[in-house]
């Protein structure tokens, strides 16, 4: 049940219209990368058309709501947070044996068999895939291209999509002639295009350009395909939708006038990170997007309502203030912009009422780490529900200690663990001062492994707390069942922050989708934790 008082603040928030529609009730899901799924059909990666078991597995089992981390083209960066498009799609998610009329390509199919043999790595050989899976979609393309180019459909979704699918078309293009190499380092004439440069260079590059926008085309069909899907299943896709982008982004090349690249924005110094954190990416240039009525945003947000009912806004905080350092200087070194802080609630709501208005997806805010009570309390107004990690929802101001989950605040999404973070079972192991006073806040003896029901207990909580929403990890359920998760629960993390290294953003689940939906305990168990008055035991 709703508590009165939460019904009233969402019902005068702005972002009513929204709640309306999907009905204030609890929600439960999981959360997941696309890239770590693997399906008997599947080609060394996740693919769009692998979350179609995954939906039916939700709806069995009672989940409403699939999580997905952003799937937008970061081109050879596994990274999904360092897209190089705010709008197309990762084509290395295509699911290559569903593509139209591939029945007629026998010799093309058979090679989807050696393909398939790269799901059987312990961890996604991320370039390795990618790099053979665009050869392939080359040769299927050659076969099938001028006979898709001609399809009613495609000739729509051009209409539909030409903004930002000009540019991107432009921009990769360039990119392979120029030997991926940053825009920065292009040829002056090709690192601002006038209107009629660009419709010279598209006509000049028709045949390369209509791949881009082919393979667009399919992306896009495949990923609608399982929204269709998930509406008829009741259950909710939730997207991801980062706040920066890449500086070598066809967006920042094409309007260069929505971003400051003088500076780039980072995180201060913190409790966690005493040097503070430089992340390379461009500022946004508020004051240009106003002016321009916030349409590349309105843009953004309108393609990712194709595929998404609710959304994560990544470092929700930024809209409100961000850290802002120079080039070339250190993580602390650094300013927030706007610099007046009796700014940066007029300046938060203000953008996020501009996304709430936009469309029809609900927004939950990543708002994690150090934050000022005044911007949360402004979200809860605003409607849109914070993150609850509960090893982190501690009275930090006083003697730590664990708030109940009775006192989360209900417009908000319960979760035990983050894409960013360790797991439990790795937080347990190697924090464990955390972990023990975790530990004598329920009551329970400390031991260096977490114990089933311990585990137990920690997700019943999660999915029994006041918010609203409750998502968890898919690998957090997994790790319920030995069987089911690698035997170093350091192979279950996704990413490790502020390091580049050849282990962040490869997880692959061990058991296959097909393992996953069709294990019997796993779903009794899940059954259990959201259907128990208690936590079950083992």
């Amino acid at each position: 049940m709703i508590d009165p008082k939460t019904k009233e603040t969402i019902l005068k928030s702005p972002a009513e219209r929204i709640w309306q529609k999907l009905g204030l009730r609890h929600r439960h899901g999981i959360d997941l990368t696309l890239s770590c799924l693997h399906t008997e059909q599947s080609t060394g990666i996740g693919e769009f058309l692998d979350l179609l078991p995954i939906i039916d597995w939700c709806h069995e089992i009672g989940f409403e709501v699939i999580q997905l981390l952003p799937l937008n083209d970061s081109g050879n960066d596994p990274s999904p947070y360092n897209a190089l498009s705010s709008c197309a799609l990762n084509p290395i998610f295509l699911s290559l044996h569903a593509l139209p009329k591939l029945s007629t390509m026998p010799e093309l199919k058979e090679k989807l068999h050696s393909l398939r043999e790269l799901n059987k790595t312990p961890r996604v050989k991320y370039h390795y895939v990618l790099s053979h899976k665009l050869l392939w979609i080359e040769e299927y393309l050659d076969k099938v291209g001028n006979e898709l180019i001609n399809d009613k459909e495609y000739k729509i979704f051009i209409e539909k999509h030409h903004n930002w699918l000009k540019p991107y078309a432009l921009f990769k293009i360039f990119k392979d002639h120029l030997s991926q190499n940053s825009w920065f380092s292009w040829p002056e004439e090709l690192q601002r295009l006038s209107r009629e440069e660009q419709t010279h260079y598209l006509k000049k590059y028709e045949h390369d350009v209509n791949r881009y926008y082919l393979v667009q085309f399919l992306c896009f069909n495949q990923l609608k395909q399982a929204k269709a899907h998930a509406e008829k299943k009741g259950v909710l896709l939730k997207g991801d939708i980062p706040i920066l982008l890449s500086p070598d982004s066809c967006d920042v090349w094409h309007h260069p006038e929505f971003f400051d690249l003088k500076l780039a924005a980072g995180s201060p110094p913190d409790m966690f990170t005493p040097e503070g954190q430089n992340w390379g990416f461009p500022l946004f240039n508020w004051d240009a997007l106003k002016t321009d009525g916030y349409s590349w945003w309105r843009q953004r947000l309108k393609v990712a309502a194709k595929f998404f009912d609710l959304y994560r806004i990544d470092h929700v905080i930024g809209f409100y203030r961000i850290w802002a350092i120079p080039h070339g200087r250190r993580g602390l070194e650094g300013c927030f912009i706007p610099r007046d802080e009796s700014t940066w609630i007029e300046h938060g709501e203000q953008l996020l009422k501009m996304m709430i208005e936009t469309t029809d997806m609900l927004p939950i805010a990543e708002d994690l780490g150090v934050v000022r009570p005044e911007i949360r309390e402004s979200l809860h107004d605003l409607g849109i529900c914070g993150t609850k990690v509960f090893r982190w929802e501690r009275c930090w101001e006083s003697d730590n200690h664990f708030y109940s989950i009775d006192e989360y605040d209900p417009i908000g999404m319960s979760t035990v663990s983050t894409h960013d973070s360790e797991t439990v079972s790795l937080w347990w192991r190697d924090i464990p001062e955390q972990a023990e006073a975790y530990a004598r806040f329920k009551k329970w003896e400390y031991k260096p492994i977490l114990t089933d029901n311990q585990r137990l207990e920690i997700l019943w909580d999660s999915h029994h707390s006041a918010t609203l929403f409750h998502i968890n990890l898919i690998q957090e359920y997994l790790a319920l069942y030995p069987e089911l998760i690698w035997t170093d629960p350091l192979e279950e993390r996704i990413n490790l922050p502020g390091t580049v290294n050849d282990h962040n953003w490869t997880y692959r689940t061990l058991p296959s989708v097909e393992q996953i939906t069709a294990h019997e305990g796993l779903k009794k168990t899940i059954h259990a934790l959201l259907s128990s008055k208690k936590p079950p035991q083992r």
